[in-house]
């Protein structure tokens, strides 16, 4: 693997810590462990048929059934501002990380209700979800599906 300089693309604030911002900019948007191992779930459990980041709805839902209209996001607590997990303002920076999470909030609120208003049931799975209601999720979903 060849050794690349690390540049930054400057749409957020310089760090005090060079090391902090490679790390954060290198953190995945889609594909991640949480969504791999949710979609390995609906695999293992019979459902099939679904797409990934499905570009052609508001917001490019995570996982959609789109047949039977179900969309589902799949958060990561701290970059959708969990109120459960009790987001914490980062100490350097803050104003900007305030701003960001209240934008990212406010356009996950609006994705959903557009989807809501195509006819989309929504269901958002927290990245906290994972520890304790991933089963009864799954099951959920698989209830929904058959149901449609």
């Amino acid at each position: 693997m060849e050794n690349r300089k690390y540049i930054r693309d400057k749409r957020s604030p310089v760090p005090k810590n060079s090391t902090v911002s490679k790390v954060m900019s290198s953190i995945k948007g889609k594909n991640t462990k949480p969504e791999l191992l949710f979609r390995k779930l609906l695999y293992q459990s019979g459902l099939r048929g679904y797409r990934i980041n499905y570009a052609k709805l508001p917001g490019k839902p995570d996982i959609v059934f789109t047949k039977k209209k179900i969309a589902i996001f799949i958060n990561g607590c701290y970059w959708h501002g969990c109120n459960i997990c009790g987001w914490k303002t980062p100490k350097h920076n803050p104003d900007y990380w305030i701003n960001k999470i209240e934008k990212n909030r406010s356009r996950d609120a609006v994705k959903k209700k557009l989807l809501e208003d195509f006819g989309f049931e929504v269901i958002v799975v927290w990245e906290h979800d994972f520890k304790e209601h991933l089963g009864w999720i799954i099951s959920k979903i698989i209830r929904l599906v058959s149901e449609k």
